[in-house]
């Protein structure tokens, strides 16, 4: 097998630019969850942070597909 290459019973992870898009947050605000502990990450060798699949869908059920786990408060609008 080379490097590049996943074995096939790797499980599928997501970038938090996709995990964002879920969620309809910044990519920020996907690293903040992470530093706080409300959602896992596992680090790339390069440094990067990736997101479990199922974990993610699970939090996004749980959250009932309407925003995100314990999302900052939004400004009143003007």
């Amino acid at each position: 097998m080379r490097l590049t290459e996943q074995p096939e019973s790797s499980e599928a992870l997501l970038t938090p630019a996709e995990v964002a898009a879920l969620f309809r947050v910044d990519p920020k605000t996907v690293t903040r969850w992470a530093v706080a502990g409300k959602l896992a990450s596992l680090r790339t060798l390069g440094g990067h942070r990736r997101y479990r699949a199922a974990e993610v869908y699970a939090l996004l059920a749980e959250a009932g597909g309407q925003g995100a786990p314990a999302r900052e408060a939004a400004p009143e609008p003007l």
